[in-house]
Protein backbone atom coordinates (compact mmCIF):
# COMPACT_ATOMS: atom_id res chain seq x y z
CA UNK A 1 0.00 0.00 0.00
CA UNK A 2 1.41 3.31 -0.75
CA UNK A 3 2.22 5.53 2.18
CA UNK A 4 0.51 8.98 2.21
CA UNK A 5 2.02 11.56 4.65
CA UNK A 6 -0.41 14.21 5.29
CA UNK A 7 1.27 17.78 4.06
CA UNK A 8 3.02 19.32 6.56
CA UNK A 9 2.17 22.79 7.52
CA UNK A 10 5.94 24.45 7.81
CA UNK A 11 4.62 27.84 9.13
CA UNK A 12 8.22 27.73 11.03
CA UNK A 13 8.31 29.47 14.33
CA UNK A 14 12.17 29.18 13.76
CA UNK A 15 12.60 29.60 16.86
CA UNK A 16 14.33 32.70 15.64
CA UNK A 17 13.61 35.21 17.98
CA UNK A 18 11.65 38.32 17.51
CA UNK A 19 11.81 39.67 13.58
CA UNK A 20 14.14 42.99 13.34
CA UNK A 21 13.20 45.71 16.06
CA UNK A 22 14.49 49.08 16.47
CA UNK A 23 15.35 48.28 20.44
CA UNK A 24 16.64 45.06 21.82
CA UNK A 25 14.06 44.42 24.86
CA UNK A 26 15.98 43.80 28.49
CA UNK A 27 15.91 40.19 29.16
CA UNK A 28 14.00 39.65 32.07
CA UNK A 29 15.42 38.26 35.29
CA UNK A 30 15.69 34.47 34.91
CA UNK A 31 13.55 32.74 38.04
CA UNK A 32 15.71 30.20 39.77
CA UNK A 33 14.35 26.57 38.70
CA UNK A 34 12.42 24.76 41.25
CA UNK A 35 13.79 21.48 42.84
CA UNK A 36 12.82 18.42 40.89
CA UNK A 37 10.42 16.09 42.74
CA UNK A 38 12.19 13.33 44.24
CA UNK A 39 9.89 11.01 41.39
CA UNK A 40 11.68 12.75 38.47
CA UNK A 41 14.76 11.09 39.77
CA UNK A 42 13.74 7.49 38.18
CA UNK A 43 13.26 8.62 34.29
CA UNK A 44 9.87 7.54 32.67
CA UNK A 45 10.02 4.05 30.56
CA UNK A 46 9.65 5.80 26.24
CA UNK A 47 6.39 5.06 24.99
CA UNK A 48 5.72 2.19 22.42
CA UNK A 49 4.48 2.93 18.93
CA UNK A 50 1.16 0.70 19.33
CA UNK A 51 1.25 -2.49 17.05
CA UNK A 52 -0.57 -2.17 14.26
CA UNK A 53 -1.05 1.38 13.71
CA UNK A 54 -1.44 3.56 11.01
CA UNK A 55 -1.46 6.82 11.84
CA UNK A 56 1.20 8.68 13.84
CA UNK A 57 2.01 12.61 14.53
CA UNK A 58 4.83 14.75 14.97
CA UNK A 59 5.21 18.19 16.58
CA UNK A 60 7.27 20.64 14.12
CA UNK A 61 7.63 23.55 16.52
CA UNK A 62 9.98 20.96 18.47
CA UNK A 63 11.65 19.43 15.64
CA UNK A 64 12.27 23.02 14.36
CA UNK A 65 13.71 24.17 18.34
CA UNK A 66 15.68 20.80 18.80
CA UNK A 67 17.22 19.87 15.59
CA UNK A 68 20.57 20.86 14.18
CA UNK A 69 19.22 22.16 11.40
CA UNK A 70 16.32 24.29 13.05
CA UNK A 71 19.21 25.04 15.54
CA UNK A 72 21.57 26.36 12.67
CA UNK A 73 18.87 28.22 11.49
CA UNK A 74 17.99 29.85 14.28
CA UNK A 75 21.43 31.36 14.67
CA UNK A 76 21.57 32.43 11.51
CA UNK A 77 18.67 34.62 11.56
CA UNK A 78 19.38 35.70 15.55
CA UNK A 79 22.88 36.76 13.95
CA UNK A 80 21.36 38.96 11.09
CA UNK A 81 18.94 40.31 13.47
CA UNK A 82 21.79 41.61 16.17
CA UNK A 83 23.55 42.71 13.36
CA UNK A 84 20.84 44.82 12.09
CA UNK A 85 19.74 46.27 15.67
CA UNK A 86 23.65 47.36 16.23
CA UNK A 87 23.95 49.57 12.63
CA UNK A 88 20.65 51.31 13.50
CA UNK A 89 21.81 51.81 17.14
CA UNK A 90 24.63 54.01 15.53
CA UNK A 91 22.46 55.73 13.37
CA UNK A 92 20.17 56.70 16.37
CA UNK A 93 22.72 57.62 18.13
CA UNK A 94 24.16 59.69 15.20
CA UNK A 95 20.75 61.45 15.17
CA UNK A 96 20.37 62.58 18.72
CA UNK A 97 24.00 63.56 18.78
CA UNK A 98 22.26 66.40 15.73
CA UNK A 99 19.21 66.83 17.47
CA UNK A 100 21.35 67.61 21.07
CA UNK A 101 23.41 70.42 18.49
CA UNK A 102 20.71 71.95 17.27
CA UNK A 103 18.39 72.28 20.28
CA UNK A 104 21.17 73.74 22.57
CA UNK A 105 23.38 75.63 19.79
CA UNK A 106 19.69 78.10 20.08
CA UNK A 107 20.75 81.38 19.33
CA UNK A 108 24.19 81.17 18.97
CA UNK A 109 24.16 79.05 15.69
CA UNK A 110 23.73 80.86 12.75
CA UNK A 111 20.72 80.86 10.37
CA UNK A 112 22.66 78.80 7.87
CA UNK A 113 24.61 76.52 10.36
CA UNK A 114 21.09 75.68 12.23
CA UNK A 115 19.66 75.38 8.60
CA UNK A 116 22.05 72.45 7.50
CA UNK A 117 21.80 70.90 10.95
CA UNK A 118 17.60 70.64 10.31
CA UNK A 119 18.68 69.46 7.16
CA UNK A 120 21.25 66.74 8.87
CA UNK A 121 18.39 65.68 11.34
CA UNK A 122 15.39 65.19 8.58
CA UNK A 123 18.29 63.25 6.50
CA UNK A 124 18.95 60.75 9.04
CA UNK A 125 15.69 60.76 10.11
CA UNK A 126 14.82 59.31 6.53
CA UNK A 127 17.47 57.42 6.79
CA UNK A 128 16.95 55.41 9.80
CA UNK A 129 12.92 54.77 8.33
CA UNK A 130 14.26 53.26 5.11
CA UNK A 131 17.03 51.81 7.30
CA UNK A 132 14.60 49.78 9.82
CA UNK A 133 12.17 48.58 6.37
CA UNK A 134 15.28 47.24 4.21
CA UNK A 135 16.46 45.15 7.39
CA UNK A 136 12.72 43.81 8.54
CA UNK A 137 12.45 43.01 4.99
CA UNK A 138 16.00 41.06 4.34
CA UNK A 139 15.46 39.28 8.13
CA UNK A 140 12.12 37.80 7.27
CA UNK A 141 13.62 36.71 3.66
CA UNK A 142 16.15 34.99 5.43
CA UNK A 143 14.04 33.30 7.62
CA UNK A 144 11.31 32.02 4.68
CA UNK A 145 14.80 31.38 2.90
CA UNK A 146 15.77 28.77 5.11
CA UNK A 147 12.08 27.72 6.22
CA UNK A 148 11.99 26.87 2.29
CA UNK A 149 15.19 24.85 2.73
CA UNK A 150 14.03 23.40 6.14
CA UNK A 151 11.32 21.96 4.79
CA UNK A 152 12.91 20.51 1.85
CA UNK A 153 15.38 18.83 4.42
CA UNK A 154 12.53 17.55 6.28
CA UNK A 155 9.75 15.93 4.99
CA UNK A 156 11.97 12.94 3.02
CA UNK A 157 12.77 12.23 6.28
CA UNK A 158 9.26 11.93 7.27
CA UNK A 159 8.44 10.22 4.10
CA UNK A 160 11.18 7.91 5.03
CA UNK A 161 9.32 6.72 8.59
CA UNK A 162 6.06 6.94 7.83
CA UNK A 163 7.24 4.36 4.97
CA UNK A 164 9.12 1.87 7.52
CA UNK A 165 6.33 2.01 9.68
CA UNK A 166 3.42 1.66 6.94
CA UNK A 167 1.94 4.77 8.22
CA UNK A 168 -1.69 5.95 6.23
CA UNK A 169 -0.64 9.64 8.06
CA UNK A 170 1.77 11.53 9.96
CA UNK A 171 -0.37 14.84 11.37
CA UNK A 172 1.36 17.90 12.87
CA UNK A 173 0.20 17.83 16.20
CA UNK A 174 -0.01 21.65 16.49
CA UNK A 175 -1.93 22.27 13.02
CA UNK A 176 -4.22 19.35 13.00
CA UNK A 177 -5.42 20.24 16.44
CA UNK A 178 -5.12 17.43 18.22
CA UNK A 179 -6.18 17.21 21.77
CA UNK A 180 -4.95 14.04 22.91
CA UNK A 181 -3.00 10.87 21.48
CA UNK A 182 -1.33 7.69 22.92
CA UNK A 183 2.18 9.27 23.17
CA UNK A 184 3.34 6.33 21.45
CA UNK A 185 2.05 7.80 18.31
CA UNK A 186 4.42 10.69 19.00
CA UNK A 187 7.15 10.55 16.43
CA UNK A 188 8.82 13.73 16.89
CA UNK A 189 11.86 12.34 19.03
CA UNK A 190 12.49 9.98 15.99
CA UNK A 191 12.62 12.50 12.99
CA UNK A 192 14.41 14.43 15.11
CA UNK A 193 17.04 11.61 15.17
CA UNK A 194 16.71 10.44 11.97
CA UNK A 195 16.75 14.14 10.60
CA UNK A 196 20.03 15.23 12.20
CA UNK A 197 21.62 12.26 10.68
CA UNK A 198 20.70 13.36 7.47
CA UNK A 199 21.89 16.74 7.72
CA UNK A 200 25.03 16.18 9.27
CA UNK A 201 27.88 16.26 7.58
CA UNK A 202 29.79 13.42 8.46
CA UNK A 203 33.58 14.27 9.83
CA UNK A 204 36.70 14.46 6.56
CA UNK A 205 38.96 11.71 6.95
Amino acid sequence: MKTVVAPVALGLALAAGPAFAQAQAPKPATPAPAPAPAAAAQAAPAPVFPQGAKVAFINIQRIAGESSEGKASTSRVKALNDKKVAELSDKQKALQASQQKLQQGGAVLSDQARGQLEKEVERLQVDIQRFTQDAQAEVQELQQELQKDFQAKLVPVINAVAAEMSLHLVFSQVDSGIVWGDPGLDLTGEVIRRFDAATTKAPAK
